[in-house]
């Protein structure tokens, strides 16, 4: 006997399914399989099982549904102790032999190691061919459907994407094509998908369609959102409308070339060059021999504020004579705007750079960190246009970056990660940059930009409170200043008020689930050791109405423990001052102790 949890929850014999009706005990089945393995809170459970209105007697009911669900079970033989009852709740302890999800997310991550192209394809196919419809489909919980249902179509939704990148990479255009089609249009907000299907659509021959999609996503965007697409689309369309050949490029090869204007020669690998117009555009085309080398420029990051200083130094580190001596490293808390200024560094540095700059995310979409010969394998090799710069995102590990650095001739490398990485400078030399929240100043300065001077100037007072709520964090103020932007009417105040209410679930954006405060925190959170985490927790608890942690603990911290703390971005300053737990981190410590971990995707109760 397995579960299916992929589609209609359901109790799966060999070829037969028996599909479970929409009830109490159903939404309990559902929380305990999504947290397969986990002890999931009772007050989790009763939330998940009766949303907002639970009754008096909730803890009662929630063993009585167990009872109805063992039940169930004894009539397909399953195990009576497959459901645990242990101290603060329940447990289902599941392997991918016996639940849907499991087996899903052992096949993605054997793609992930798969050597070569054709396997990843054949695995990523089998994962997403255990999806047999929406997911929760029979699940009545409003709850699990506003938490969780997001966050799973989300797994699912990069594997197809990571699919047709490598269906696209190895020339399947026309097999691929259908796939393409379907995700760009059940999933108009992803712009990737979109990206697909015009490439699939140029690639086989069919360009006046692709550029026909180009115009329908531009004209989608500007009149829903008001922006214009992303870099990577008006590249493709740049490179359609030259008639470039699209196939000697790697799709989705991990690397990224910034840059705006022609397309970047740097991105492509050694020898290729931009070609002219082919006959048929599904044609391959033999490149000149050799082109002069273009020099990439980077697009600043939008609305960048602050940070001057830091800025000025990471500039000055990259572009001096002494950068040759080793990395650049970045470091701080979660959400605390590193990855931006790298980017906005690499930006002003970039002129310095004729080999180009690339930047190179470190981790899965999951939130695992790629290997260092993966890592390797997605960056471009030097094609001798000059000195190139590397922007290496969201490292998690000395060991993981040193094979990665360039040699001194060929480059340097500004790294972000939460960690200080001292074992990589004292190794390789460089500079580290410690980032933390924004001052009151930044925070003004950053909604100012975002949101616009007159309508912060009608609200200063609440806009001040706004920012604390934020806790000065850049993930936050851009978070809260994207929903004041989309609902023209809604007030700063009322905006602010509403985020008080549920801090930090609802710094989160509907469109964008991995990038809500609470997914980012937890990411981060799952990067600790159990102990280390079991102890910030603990500190989160304890201090939940003081600042310091450590010291005045029920049993004080040994000061080695708290310094790993601090190096991983989750508690901040250290001898000789006081550690302390930003208030931010520690609310969200705090809930995430009391329930399961979440990645919220917006309230039902939303203002505006």
């Amino acid at each position: 006997m397995r579960f299916q949890l992929l589609g209609l929850l359901s109790i799966a014999d060999g070829e037969h399914a028996a599909v479970l009706q929409p009830s109490k005990p159903t939404s309990l089945l559902a929380a305990l399989l999504i947290h397969s393995g986990a002890v999931v809170s009772t007050d989790y459970l009763v939330r998940a099982v009766w949303d907002t209105d639970p009754p008096v007697t909730a803890r009662a009911a929630l063993q009585s549904c167990v009872l109805r669900l063992r039940r169930v079970f004894a009539k397909y033989g399953i195990a009576n102790d497959t459901i645990e009852a242990v101290p603060g709740g329940y447990r289902m302890r599941m392997d991918r032999d016996t639940l849907d999800l499991v087996r899903f997310r052992q096949l993605v991550r054997s793609a992930d190691a798969a050597e070569d192209p054709e396997t990843r394809a054949l695995v990523l196919r089998e994962a997403l061919g255990l999806w047999h419809g929406p997911v929760l489909a029979n699940v009545s919980s409003q709850v699990l459907h506003r938490d969780e249902a997001p966050r799973l179509t989300e797994e699912r939704l990069r594997a197809l994407e990571r699919l047709c990148d490598i269906e696209l990479a190895r020339g399947r255009c026309r097999e691929v094509l259908a796939d393409v089609w379907d995700a760009a249009r059940h999933h108009p907000g992803r712009e990737r998908f979109a990206e697909q299907l015009i490439e699939a659509l140029y690639r086989t021959g069919r360009q006046t369609e692709a550029l026909a999609e180009i115009r329908a996503v531009k004209e989608r965007l500007k009149e829903e959102f008001g922006i214009d697409p992303g870099v990577s689309l008006q590249r493709l369309e740049v490179a359609i409308l030259r008639g470039e050949d699209l196939a000697a490029v790697p799709a989705g090869a991990g690397a990224v070339a910034l840059g705006a204007g022609p397309a970047p020669r740097a991105a492509l690998p050694a020898g290729t060059a931009a070609a002219p117009a082919p006959s048929s555009p599904a044609a391959p085309v033999s490149a000149p021999a050799a082109t002069a080398p273009v020099p990439l420029t980077v697009a600043p990051v939008p609305c960048f504020s602050g940070r001057t200083e830091q800025l000025a130094a990471v500039r000055r580190a990259l572009t001096a004579a002494e950068s040759a001596g080793g990395p650049v490293v970045i470091s701080g808390a979660p959400g605390v705007g590193k990855t931006a200024l790298a980017l906005h560094a690499a930006h002003l540095a970039g002129e310095a750079f004729p080999g180009g700059c690339f930047a190179l995310a470190l981790t899965h979409a999951d939130g695992s960190p790629l290997d260092a010969a993966e890592a390797r394998d997605r960056l471009p090799p030097p094609d001798g246009a000059g000195r190139r710069l590397l922007v290496l995102d969201d490292a998690v590990s000395a060991e993981q970056l040193r094979p990665l650095l360039p040699a001194p001739s060929e480059g340097v490398a500004v790294v972000t990660s939460r960690r200080g990485l001292a074992g990589l400078v004292a190794t390789h030399g460089g500079v580290v940059h410690r980032l933390g929240t924004l001052t009151p100043d930044e925070s003004h300065q950053l909604l100012v930009s975002t949101v616009g001077a007159g309508r912060i100037a009608a609200e200063p007072e609440a806009a001040r409170e706004l920012a604390d709520l934020c806790g000065h964090f850049p993930l936050s103020l851009r978070i809260a200043a994207a929903r004041l932007l989309t609902r023209p009417g809604l007030g700063i105040g009322d905006c602010a008020a509403w985020l008080a209410a549920d801090l930090p679930a609802r710094l989160s954006l509907a469109d964008e689930p991995t990038r809500s405060v609470p997914h980012v925190f937890e990411a981060a959170l799952r990067r600790l050791s159990p102990q280390l985490r079991d102890v910030f927790l603990t500190l989160a608890r304890e201090h939940a109405d003081a600042g310091t942690a450590g010291g005045a603990a029920a049993s004080p911290v040994p000061d080695e423990v708290l310094e790993q703390l601090a190096d991983a971005g989750f508690i901040e300053e250290g001898p000789p001052k006081p550690y302390r737990i930003h208030e931010l981190l520690r609310i969200y410590a705090r809930r995430r102790a009391a329930s399961p971990p979440r990645s919220p995707v917006g309230a039902l109760t939303a203002p505006g």
